[in-house]
């Protein structure tokens, strides 16, 4: 594994360095993203020790689902993942100095928690890498409604199942997918003291998607349901995230 960084970047709210947390890994090996499925540990990013870093965003390229031996889904990355940064310096005409202290995990059949201590000094006109303009592509865009898109994520809805004890309620999740690929659909909650099973594709009809996540399997935080729901959507190569109220 190793960091990547680029120059300083003009962005709509202020320069920002651009950089990269990079992890290739053995084939049959796989790592998490930040929610890990049914089993994993998601990565934890430490900056503490940095040198003229006000503050490093780190974005997440779409994951997919990988089974393991057992039956249990992950949610994670093979062979090789990027993980894009925005580097906010508290002096944009100095350099910054980037120290990672990273806690994440990688998986064959056995998982194995792992710790690495990364440094990297990034100048104000650092040539760019090439390589982190390809992982850029691939984190889900944000959604916006003002914008026509082919992929959208509609609407999200608690279905009350017959059941008294709720064992058959679920989420249900409408879309639009009128892009070429596999889909999938991955669901957080507001915080960490949520965790939703793996959706389930009801019914692609022309590309009007539904999906349903149960409620059975999933750990509720301290409501019911949570008042958001946090849903990233890939079709292919294209991927996009929306955050919607629970109806």
């Amino acid at each position: 594994m190793r960091l990547l960084a680029s120059g300083l970047h003009n962005t709509n709210s202020a320069p920002v360095f651009r950089g990269g947390v990079e992890i290739v890994l053995t084939s049959g090996w796989k790592t998490y993203w930040r929610y890990p499925g049914d089993a994993g540990i998601p990565p934890r990013f430490d900056w503490s020790g940095s040198e003229n870093v006000a503050s490093v965003e780190v974005f997440y390229p779409a994951p997919k689902r990988i089974i393991d031996g057992s039956g249990q889904t992950s949610i994670g990355y093979e062979e090789r993942v990027i993980f894009p940064l925005h580097i906010h310096p508290k002096d944009a005409s100095k350099p910054v100095v980037l120290h990672l202290k990273f806690d994440f995990a990688t998986c064959a059949k056995l998982c194995i928690p792992a710790e690495a201590t990364l440094s990297l000094s990034v100048k104000v006109g650092e040539d760019d890498e090439p390589a982190l303009a390809e992982a850029i592509q691939r984190v889900p865009a944000l959604q916006d409604r003002a914008k026509p898109r082919s992929l959208a994520v509609l609407a999200a809805k608690v279905e009350r199942g017959a059941d008294p004890a709720g064992k058959d309620s679920r989420i249900i999740v409408t879309a639009l997918a009128r892009t070429v690929g596999k889909l999938d659909l991955f669901a957080e909650g507001p915080d960490e003291e949520w965790t939703f099973a793996l959706p389930t594709l009801l019914s692609n009809d022309a590309g009007h998607v539904t999906f349903a996540i149960p409620l059975e399997g999933s750990r509720l935080g301290k409501a019911e349901i949570p008042p958001r729901i946090r849903l990233t959507l890939v079709a292919g190569d294209e991927a996009i995230e929306a955050q919607l109220p629970l109806d």
